[in-house]
């Protein structure tokens, strides 16, 4: 297997990252560095990555969860704060977050040890939409989601178009279901906080066409081969 895919299959990153890892000397064959992607790596051969061993690839995994409030998404905190890993503790083998979620947001977060498969749900330039279920302060005029739709400034940064649309409209509060093409920190928040409604509640509810549906909180499932080949943008 070409050491740029055996890295990726082994969950460590894709294969474009693994390429500026090779160029940059970053990774080592039988205790030799690589400087050219093209090595095949054959049965007993040890490789390491910024000198931690790579195991051998594992059967794929691709897990869809939905994350409580409360959680960090990362594989280990330094401040042993639970993490989402904590939730899976049933699973064999090695799996990591795809993107984050910070600490007071649920919904659905995918877990895989797929590098390839994570580069392309999590990188913006592949424009797979990210939904979430919103729940702000105050009542948004139609001006407010207007600007919402058309871009706004979170910071020296304007963000692209999204979509937005009224779920539920209370006396002090309003529901929307939001879609972003991007992922910047915290971005909905953000977003919601420019148009003067902060966000009291947040929930993602879909990425791509794959929706959360009635996932237990806490819970998680194995993705289907068609949501993988959907969110490969496969047909």
């Amino acid at each position: 297997m070409r050491i740029n895919k055996y890295i990726a299959a082994s969950g460590i990153a894709s294969r474009r990252k693994a390429d500026e890892l090779i160029k940059n000397g970053n990774v080592k064959v039988n205790g030799n560095a690589l400087t050219e992607p093209g090595y095949e790596v054959s049965e007993g051969d040890l490789v390491e990555v910024n000198g931690t061993p790579v195991l051998p690839p594992e059967e794929k995994k691709y897990l869809l969860l939905n994350k409580p409030v409360g959680y960090i998404t990362t594989v280990k905190d330094e401040s042993g704060r639970p993490t989402v890993m904590d939730l899976m503790g049933e699973v064999e083998g090695r799996v990591f977050p795809v993107g984050r979620l910070d600490v007071n947001t649920s919904g659905m977060l995918i877990m895989t040890n797929d590098g390839d498969f994570a580069y392309r749900v999590a990188h913006p330039k592949h424009q797979l939409g990210k939904t979430y279920l919103v729940k702000v302060r105050g009542v948004v005029s139609r001006g407010k989601l207007d600007r919402l739709r058309k871009g706004v400034d979170i910071g020296g940064f304007i963000t692209s178009p999204a979509e937005v649309e009224v779920v539920k409209e209370l006396p002090k509060h309003t529901v929307l279901e939001i879609t972003i093409h991007e992922g910047k920190n915290r971005q909905v928040r953000k977003m919601c906080k420019a148009i003067g409604c902060p966000v009291e509640e947040l929930e993602r509810i879909a990425i791509g066409p794959v929706k959360i549906g009635r996932l237990a909180t806490g819970g998680y499932r194995k993705l289907t081969r068609q949501e993988i080949d959907a969110l490969m943008g496969k047909r």
